[in-house]
């Protein structure tokens, strides 16, 4: 046994185990990218929705005839097509068939395919019918006369379409969105006869521009009535690139002093809505309204009601803080990402879509054509051996009964094709009695008169493209429909703000060294006599007010923000701080601020830079915040000072070695986030071990105020005259201290 497995193994072909991974993800990518993720610019279809509207065709639903269980239609396409599940197949077909998922539909569905609140609950396809829509005649009209490669089936027993000949952009009329491995796509849906005059606009005009194509082309149109309201001129920048987003706001009125919802976004949800604004009112979010009620039904599909509390109720800004804060407005990744003519995927623009599915449908187009000019040249050299056969029909008759090989004898005889001596062999005698020679020559001229109208528009360039704009015109006029979402150009919505909604009020936040927060209402409480948990101590403590937010600082630089009605009272140990913030687990808190937007606070680090920055520069809406300060390994973050005058007010900063430098604050940059610039200096040969020098203090220092210096029990006062022995340009080294004041604990800065 031990002899044989080694031989066994080295039968097998070995590659490095690297290699194989690389290969397998690499074909799975590919696969996911081309076969089954992402739509073809040729008719916008992914595979999976491509074979199921050539299987309905072929199974004959076309949208005149009668319904069929979509059961069959799924059973059909996994058996001939799409060896996949059936699920997936089934939901890919309620897809094609939903009129407020698609904007213009592949199926037309009998039975419960769905609503806008519950896409997903659409019933089981064993009760559900279906056949094909009128629209989807765009794809199948053509695929029968020589525009279509075939290849082969997954098992090989049939052909199937490589692509459909599409005779309108489906890519842009319906979109498509799909994720595949390193890449994704999500194209919106545009109106039917405004991609028609861009490309009728295109055809006359080979050069023309993205301002004039956005003549035509507006923007996107979804299947609803709510408005689109970003800004031509970014929907203009997405067509330029191929990605953007695109917002939605649904459509309203004011009745009886009530705001009535009649249209959401794109796949919005009234019963999610409705649940989003009861959770506000809930939480006590929305105190001016109340109560909302969702009216929807069969006559009003979408009807929400928001009944404000009384009529001095400012009904514009209710409006925009409910756009704000619930799917009352979405917006829509646009990812114009797509599979090119040339088998890749790429994120194209509006013009290189339109531009390039043009020269498709004109290869198509004259594909169709020689399809049609063959078929009748060939029924032409059909009809002269007819001629022939009346001219000659008792010889042919009797070659016919007498010969053994009549086709061999008639070829002779007649110096005729096969094909022509084929064709009057599959003729009855009867019917070869009745040939007259008028009815033959009458359908040669009609023939003819056919095919030098094909020979001429394949022949001129002119009549080819009046040829395709005629077929384009013709499409949007049968299938084509107005724009449903209207674009209006409105105003941002914004949220209200944290004062709107509740009472203002001093506020005492106590922290915890463990990390444990708690708030008190006023600011006469004692900090120090708040009782912790056991082996947990006062950090600190910060005095506010309920409206303003609470910034966290942590030893790595990052800065968090919550407000004080979030946190739980002062009666009780409070909550960790991580409850309701991702905080790293190598970071804690080290300082809390409040203030104003517009307030300034210096920021700096042990390593002896700093910089200014405003308070709002700190807001963040993100649980695991935002990196505010840069700090090197080792380096500490100190303690913001409040700036009261950025022209007038000093910097005291004071080392670990008794180094005092004195400047004025203006010396220093304004940032929202980085290291800063150099407040004092630090020699490099001070910065190493064992006791390298830091940074250890920075005051804000006003003109007429006095510095305390403590060391131990002592202390040295500095008044402003004494100040100017300190005082110099910022990034200089300072002054040493004098002995006995070099080991510095704690420094004050009291105003004269």
């Amino acid at each position: 046994m031990r002899e044989t497995l080694p031989s066994a193994i080295e039968d097998y072909e070995q590659i490095p185990f690297q290699e194989f991974t690389q290969k397998a993800y690499l074909n799975y990518s590919m696969y996911v990218i081309l076969d089954r993720a992402l739509p073809h610019i040729a008719d916008g279809l992914k595979p999976v929705q491509r074979r199921i509207v050539y299987s309905m065709s072929q199974l004959g639903l076309a949208s005149t005839a009668k319904f069929k269980k979509s059961a069959r239609t799924v059973g059909d396409v996994l058996g001939k097509f799409h060896p996949h599940g059936d699920t997936a197949c089934y939901e890919a077909m309620v897809l094609l068939a939903q009129p407020f998922s698609l904007r213009y539909p592949l199926v037309d569905g009998q039975g419960n395919w769905g609503d806008p609140n519950d896409p997903k609950s659409f019933a089981a396809m064993r009760y559900t019918e279906s056949r094909l829509s009128q629209y989807a005649d765009i794809f199948l009209s053509e695929v029968d006369q020589g525009t279509s490669d075939w290849v082969p089936n997954f098992d090989g027993t049939l052909n199937e379409p490589k692509l459909l000949p599409a005779r309108l952009p489906n890519i842009l009329l319906n979109g498509s969105a799909g994720i595949a491995v390193g890449m994704a796509t999500n194209i919106l849906p545009h109106n039917l006869r405004e991609v028609a005059k861009a490309l009728i606009h295109l055809i006359d005009n080979e050069n023309t521009s993205l301002d004039q194509i956005c003549k035509f082309i507006k923007g996107p149109d979804f299947p609803t009535e709510a408005e689109i309201i970003t800004p031509r001129s970014e929907i203009k920048d997405i067509y330029k690139t191929g990605l953007g987003r695109v917002k939605m706001r649904a459509k309203f009125h004011v009745e009886d002093s009530e705001i009535i919802f009649t249209a959401l976004p794109h796949h919005a949800s009234t019963e999610k809505i409705y649940e989003q604004i009861a959770s506000q009112m809930e939480a006590k979010k929305l105190p001016m309204v109340s109560d909302i009620r969702d009216e929807s039904d069969h006559e009003d599909p979408t009807r929400l009601v928001v009944i404000p509390r009384s009529n001095r109720i400012d009904l514009n800004a209710l409006t925009d803080h409910l756009f704000a804060t619930t799917d009352l407005e979405k917006s829509y990744s646009f990812n114009m990402n797509m599979i090119g003519i040339n088998g890749r995927p790429q994120v194209k623009n509006l013009v290189e879509i339109l531009t390039e599915w043009l020269e498709y449908r004109a290869e198509t187009v004259r594909k169709k054509l020689n399809f049609k000019l063959e078929k009748i040249l060939k029924r032409l050299h059909i009809l002269e051996g007819f001629l022939i056969a009346f001219l000659n029909m008792d010889e042919v008759i009797k070659i016919i009964r007498r010969s053994d090989h009549p086709k061999k004898d008639l070829i002779k005889a007649f110096s005729i094709t096969e094909l022509q001596a084929t064709a009057i062999l599959e003729i009855r005698l009867r019917q070869l009695a009745k040939l007259e020679e008028i009815k033959i020559k009458s359908e040669q001229k009609d023939l003819n008169s056919q095919k030098k109208e094909l020979e001429r528009i394949l022949g001129k360039e002119k009549a080819f493209k009046k040829y395709i704009k005629e077929e384009i015109k013709s499409d949007a006029k049968k299938y084509g429909d107005k724009r449903r979402s209207p674009i209006k150009k409105r105003k941002e919505a914004e949220k209200f703000s944290v004062t709107d909604v509740m009472d203002i009020q001093p506020v005492t936040i106590i922290l915890s060294k463990n990390g444990w927060i708690r708030s008190a209402k006023g600011h006469d409480i004692n900090p120090e006599a708040v009782k912790f948990k056991s082996g947990d101590s006062l950090l600190g403590h910060l005095r506010t007010k309920s409206d303003k937010p609470i910034i966290f600082l942590d030893n790595t630089g990052r800065s968090y923000m919550l407000f004080s009605h979030t946190l739980p009272s002062a009666r009780s140990n409070g909550e960790p701080l991580t409850g309701h913030l991702s905080i790293q687990a190598n970071a804690h808190i080290k300082f809390m601020l409040s203030g104003e937007n517009n307030n300034h606070f210096l920021i700096g680090s042990s390593r002896g830079y700093g910089f200014i920055l405003k308070f709002e520069d700190l807001l963040t809406n993100y649980k695991n915040g935002k990196a505010v300060v840069t700090l090197k390994e080792n380096h500490e973050l100190l303690n913001p000072e409040a700036v009261i005058d950025l022209e007038k007010d000093y910097i005291a900063a004071i080392t670990s070695k008794g180094r005092l430098l004195i400047f004025k604050l203006n010396q220093l940059p304004n940032l929202k986030k980085g290291q800063g610039n150099k407040i004092i200096s630090i020699p490099k040969r001070e910065l190493k071990p064992p006791v390298p020098e830091t940074l250890n203090f920075i005051k804000i220092l006003p003109p007429n105020a006095n510095i305390f210096i403590y060391s131990g029990r002592h202390y040295l006062k500095l008044n402003p005259g004494n100040q100017k022995d300190y005082t110099g340009m910022r990034g200089h080294r300072g002054k040493k201290l004098p002995r006995g004041y070099q080991n510095v604990d704690r420094v004050e800065i009291v105003p004269i």
